[in-house]
């Protein structure tokens, strides 16, 4: 498996996705199948290090150099008889005998370039091309991706529906003292309204800033947790410019899962004010911890929650105001959906994604050596 995304500057959803899978799928290998993990060169590897998984062994070139050989169809295998690439940085097509499969998290280079870097929209469009033409097969995380894909990457490998699972530590209860000490060292107030994701332009963060500014919106303070991204958003100078105060604004940056988890708990309601999403796993998080969601209308983020959230026009701050307030305020109805949440999140887990991923590896290896 590559795991070159633990090692990205900034390893976003995929990165979160990849250190989820790994532990999954070394706990459900298959008999007579071993499993080890495979990066470009850095000088440290130990952010791609996995307890229960042999490796990272890198390959002889950075990252640049490897992307770059891929691209221009060189056949550097990264080992062993199958390798799952869990972004679209994948090598070409297998030689006889050997299985590839691709994960494609979302087809927003497609359907929203604008909030990619040009280049990153130019790269994803090409690699995920590169996929659907010459993987075994392609694993998506929802159906809305899986349609996607047709329209705008159809080819001739499989496409795969496998969704993402939701950690033990979210499934598990905390004890509330727990939680408020945790959200105490990190100086956030008792309850707030929360965000979760990376800082760039795809998540709608700028405007859930003008939404929260608004006169209609609970009176309640703001965290967003997540690493900044490209773009350059820049929260304290949006809510200054939308007059959001800034003793009500509390970003956070980066936070390990044990924090997250009690984040999630103490907020009041999380808002998934994203422009485009492959899954949402902060949505399926929180509804097993038990917070209300208020999301926007795109497709994914629909399907994960399964009519358990508050659905708002992308973009539009104002019905987004008056749907965080009713989360906050309808506390019946907002129950009810919490605990419809909750029997839905028990559906996803990371055993199942992993076995599933198995079968498929298991499947078309055998398919790729009875030829």
């Amino acid at each position: 498996m590559l795991t070159e995304q633990l090692l990205a500057p900034v390893p976003g959803g995929t990165g979160r996705y990849t250190r989820e899978l790994l532990p999954a799928m070394a706990a459900t290998t298959p008999p007579g199948w071993t499993l080890a993990t495979v990066t470009a060169t850095h000088r440290d590897l130990a952010p791609a290090v996995v307890v229960d998984v042999a490796g990272p062994r890198a390959l002889p070139l950075p990252r640049r150099g490897l992307t770059a050989l891929w691209e221009h169809g060189v056949h550097l295998w990264p080992g062993g008889d199958a390798v799952h690439a869990p972004t679209p940085l994948a090598p070409p097509a297998p030689r006889r005998g050997r299985c590839l499969v691709v994960t494609v998290h979302d087809t927003v280079p497609f359907t929203h370039p604008e909030t990619l870097t040009r280049r990153g929209a130019a790269w994803h469009q090409a690699a995920i091309r590169r996929a659907t033409a010459r993987a075994n097969a392609v694993v998506v995380p929802t159906v809305a991706v899986a349609e996607e894909l047709q329209k705008h990457a159809p080819g001739p490998a499989p496409v795969a529906v496998v969704p993402h699972g939701v950690p033990d530590l979210f499934r598990r209860p905390m004890d509330p003292n727990e939680a408020a000490l945790r959200t105490g060292r990190l100086r956030l107030p008792e309850t707030y309204v929360l965000a979760v994701g990376t800082v760039e332009p795809r998540k709608g963060l700028d405007v859930l800033v003008r939404a929260m500014a608004k006169r209609q919106a609970p009176d309640l303070p703001l965290v967003v947790v997540g690493p900044r991204g490209w773009g350059g958003v820049d929260l304290v100078e949006l809510a200054a410019e939308h007059g959001f105060p800034a003793r009500r604004l509390h970003v956070l940056g980066r936070v390990d899962d044990e924090n997250l988890s009690a984040v999630l708990r103490r907020a009041a309601v999380l808002a998934v004010p994203s422009r485009a999403e492959g899954f949402g796993l902060p949505v399926l998080e929180a509804m097993a911890v038990g917070t209300p969601i208020v999301h926007t209308d795109v497709p994914a983020l629909v399907e994960v929650a399964g009519g358990t959230g508050l659905i708002v026009p992308r973009g539009d701050a104002d019905t987004l105001a008056h749907a965080l307030h009713e989360a906050v305020s309808q506390t019946v109805a907002t129950a009810e959906r919490v605990a419809q949440g909750r029997l839905r999140a028990a559906q996803f887990s990371w055993e199942h994604a992993a076995s599933e991923l198995w079968r498929l590896h298991v499947r078309f290896f055998d398919m790729a050596n009875a030829r």
